[in-house]
């Protein structure tokens, strides 16, 4: 098991950037996929972002591409979600999770999640 921890949300105008940070707890952090969910109010969570184990594989979902992106430094066990030109769509509370054994998309493949970090984008 592994506890995640995210910062860096907050209030934002639309256009702006944040950058959101995920710090794991443990040894084995090198050992996990990670991606960044978010879930709006009145709708369901999704995946926004995903990285394998060596930053050799990335994932963006259709509405963040080319706006977002994802990486992550296994020295600090850390994941990071750095994201620009920030609509109001974004608005959501993001969360930090943690996959195991094979490379997945799928929510039910991550055991391990974060409490998450609220993001409000402004117009």
């Amino acid at each position: 098991q592994m506890q995640l921890e995210e910062s860096g949300g907050g209030l934002v105008q639309a256009g702006g950037s944040l950058r959101l940070s995920c710090v794991a707890s443990g040894p084995t952090f090198s050992l996990y996929n990670m991606a960044w969910f978010r879930q709006a109010p009145g709708k369901e969570r999704e995946i926004v972002a995903h990285i394998d184990r060596s930053s050799a594989r990335t994932f963006y979902a259709d509405s963040v591409k080319d706006r977002f992106t994802i990486s992550r430094d296994n020295a600090k066990k850390t994941v990071y979600l750095q994201m620009n030109s920030l609509k109001p769509e974004d608005t959501a509370l993001y969360v930090c999770a943690a996959q195991g054994v094979y490379y997945s998309l799928r929510q039910d493949d991550f055991g391990d999640w974060g409490r998450g970090t609220r993001v409000t984008v402004s117009s």
